[in-house]
């Protein structure tokens, strides 16, 4: 049976209920610029009703606020989460292929680039057709190719310097997805130390889903959140959740517990021209190696690995036709030829999935100058079981990363400068200096020791091909060893321009001095001859900026894609979740309205309670 100021209890509870709407209210309002804040909605419901053994039953016991919940969406969340990976990847991948591009850009004044200084350089090379023994042209003529190897060196390291930024970009991220995954779980374990007490951990739920949001542009991420029930009584809810973030399927964050990865530095390079140190990533617990370049992967992370490690499907690939305790001789599929040969002196080779570390190989060469095998000699010998599982199976240095980085546009590099400096060294070779001697290699290059690689270990004729069946090897006098790194010009050349030949011997011994033949045959490097990718010399510079356009406008278009879509579930998110100033005000007044009207009511049932216990008293 009702209380005789039950009435007086039901407005009470409306004002109650009224002035903790307006406070959520305020607090709304006061967070309307605070990142990450989700908008806060105070739920009521009716109070349990009375039995009042009267014929309608039961009575109304007024309004009570249940909770104050954050008005949040999962479905939009778990779209923002999956968007903002794809996001982060194009954002960062187009930065560094602009970066890139920076080093290529020739617009023959400010910035004279490829196209400008081989042109200077044979220009200045023509020039000795009508006065081929004038010391001053000849110094030019030198002059301007050490130009054109100072220019590949500039790009090389320019490109090496980008390769570091990427790696030292790599460790950045992996301590920033450690420091993520720790504050979820620390996060994960306040939330549920609260609403295991019956509340809500609205701000701490913020908070944890904004570091999922910027966790999200690293790599893709899943969330899954389920209640934790009673063991006894599975019905009954506890309160607290269950919180799990995969990262690539595996488990990143297991509610209170999460796990690390790791940068481990390379003991070995993959590719010849790599910068010492670069980075593998593992799991800390477990020693694994973590698949970036998973098909599934996508964001920052993948996009700084596809620029430090993308080298176009083009990593050595070949299958297994022979081994031994410490050799394993490998047909290949790529790097058939010498030119294109990127493989590090000392590395790893992965055959069925296991890796056998190699100190040096050997390629046989046909008469045609492609590589008929490879001939790798391992650091530690195979046992039995292994040798006879290699043979016919699929063999390969390094990851196949089907993205145009670093190792791709210094293997072109590479390739170029072994292709023109074979075809021109070939044409000195048969020419004679002006003291009449035998012309050596013009084109060279340099070690680290300041050893001087001309090439004696494979010979080229002019026509670009073999002259005979040979071995080279890692560590052979051949154009294995040029790179952009150490293309150079010969210093005995540098040093005296007498030692650059323009016609051969015959001419010498007929006195015909000003000869130049060799000359001649020279000038058609630049445009005639085909040697880069079914094109001249001179269209080397096409080639390589057109691969890097492409990318970086695939790269600019599926960036403003994704920027599109996600400003489109931001949209919608903040539809939901988002604090709107005209919408609070307008709860204000409705609020004020309703705690007005219960006020009244308190003051009517008042003056009712007055009137008959003051003035009705007998």
């Amino acid at each position: 049976m009702p209380s005789t100021f039950f009435g007086l209890n039901i407005a009470s509870s409306a004002l109650s209920a009224f002035q903790v709407a307006t406070n959520t209210t305020a607090n709304n309002i006061s967070n309307v610029q605070t990142t990450g804040y989700s908008r806060q909605v105070a739920n009521r419901e009716a109070s349990e009703a009375l039995r009042v053994n009267q014929k309608f039953g039961t009575a109304g016991s007024g309004v009570t606020t249940t909770s104050i919940r954050a008005a949040r969406s999962s479905y939009y969340d778990t779209k923002y989460w999956n968007n903002q990976s794809a996001v982060g990847h194009f954002e960062t991948k187009l930065g560094y292929l602009n970066e890139i591009e920076t080093y290529y850009i020739d617009d023959g004044k400010t910035n004279p680039g490829f196209s400008t200084i081989f042109a200077k350089m044979f220009n200045q090379l023509n020039a000795l057709t009508s006065d081929d023994g004038n010391e001053s042209r000849r110094k030019n003529f030198i002059s301007e190719t050490q130009i054109f190897a100072t220019y590949f060196h500039d790009v090389a390291n320019g490109l090496s310097s980008i390769q570091k930024d990427c790696n030292n970009q790599i460790k950045a991220m992996i301590d920033q997805i450690n420091s993520s995954s720790e504050k979820i779980a620390s996060l994960t374990k306040q939330i549920n130390s609260i609403e295991l007490q019956g509340g809500y951990a609205n701000e701490l739920r913020d908070q944890r889903a904004l570091v999922i949001d910027e966790l999200s542009e690293i790599v893709p991420i899943t969330v899954e959140e389920s209640e934790v029930p009673n063991s006894n009584y599975p019905d009954v809810y506890l309160g607290g959740t269950k919180f799990i973030v995969k990262l690539d399927g595996e488990t990143l964050v297991d509610t209170f517990n999460y796990r690390k990865l790791e940068c481990v530095p390379r003991e070995n390079k993959v590719y010849q021209t790599d910068v010492k140190g670069l980075y593998d990533v593992v799991w800390s617990d477990t020693g694994m190696k973590f698949n970036i370049n998973a098909k599934s992967m996508q964001g920052t992370l993948k996009a700084l690995l596809e620029i430090r490690d993308g080298n176009n499907g083009e990593n050595f690939q070949g299958k297994v036709t022979g081994a031994g305790l410490k050799t394993i001789t490998i047909e290949p599929s790529t790097m058939t030829t010498v030119e294109s040969m990127t493989l590090a002196d000392k590395g790893v080779i992965s055959v069925n999935n296991k890796e056998y570390e190699y100190e040096g190989f050997e390629a046989k060469l046909n008469e045609d100058g492609t590589i008929a095998s490879y001939t790798f000699q391992l650091k530690e010998p195979a046992d039995a079981s292994q040798i006879s599982a290699m043979i016919g199976k699929n063999a390969k240095a390094g990851d196949t990363i089907d993205a145009m980085g670093i190792p791709y546009y210094m293997g072109q590099m590479s390739e170029f400068l072994r292709s023109f400096a074979e075809r021109f060294n070939a044409y000195q070779k048969e020419g004679t200096d002006l003291y009449g001697d035998p012309m050596g290699t013009y084109f060279i290059a340099m070690s680290f020791e300041g050893k001087e690689f001309d090439f004696a270990d494979h010979t080229v004729s002019k026509d670009g091909v073999t002259s005979q069946d040979s071995i080279i090897s890692s560590t052979s006098n051949s154009y294995y060893q040029m790179t952009a790194l150490n293309f150079d010009v010969a210093d005995a050349i540098k040093r005296d321009s007498g030692r650059f030949a323009t016609t051969t011997k015959e001419h010498i011994d007929q006195g015909d001095v000003d000869a130049h033949d060799i000359v001649d045959e020279m000038l058609k490097l630049q445009n005639d001859i085909k040697m880069f990718r079914g094109g001249s010399a001179s269209d080397f510079l096409h080639c390589i900026y057109s691969d890097i356009s492409i990318d970086t406008e695939a790269a600019e278009v599926f960036k403003d894609s994704f920027n599109d879509v996600k400003s489109a579930i931001t949209n919608q998110r903040l539809s939901f979740s988002g604090v709107d100033e005209d919408e609070e005000a307008l709860d204000i007044v409705k609020y004020q309205n309703a705690y007005n009207l219960a006020s009244r009511m308190i003051q009517c049932m008042t003056e009712m309670y007055d009137k008959l216990i003051n003035e009705t008293g007998v």
